[in-house]
């Protein structure tokens, strides 16, 4: 099992940024993808992004691309979301995911592990 810990969000002026971390402990960190989803209350979680084990492979949602990074540091057993352009739109509660599975040869969005979520707000 694990252990899922996402830094806290915060509330950004549209056109800013924000960097969103999620420490994992429990399992050996270098061998869970790992995702960044994010949901508003009475909608659907969109799928925001994904990184294999190695890091050298990340997916995108669609409107994040161009925007958003994610990345890790399996030194530090955590994994970033940098966020750039933020607009209000984007103001949902964000939530870190990691599985065992690979996303080497091709995106999954069905992890098995999950934080607690964190807000994060983008005014206009």
């Amino acid at each position: 099992q694990v252990q899922l810990v996402e830094s806290e969000g915060g509330l950004v002026q549209a056109g800013g940024s924000l960097r969103l971390s999620c420490a994992a402990s429990g399992r050996t960190f270098s061998s869970l993808a790992m995702g960044w989803f994010r949901q508003a209350p009475g909608k659907e979680r969109e799928f925001v992004a994904a990184i294999s084990w190695t890091g050298r492979k990340t997916y995108y949602g669609d409107s994040m691309k161009g925007r958003f990074t994610i990345s890790r540091d399996n030194a530090k057993n955590t994994v970033y979301l940098q966020m750039n352009s933020l607009k209000p739109k984007d103001t949902d509660v964000y939530f870190c995911a990691a599985d065992r599975f690979s996303v080497v040869a091709g995106l999954r969005t069905d992890f098995s592990s999950w934080g607690q979520g964190t807000q994060v707000t983008v005014s206009s």
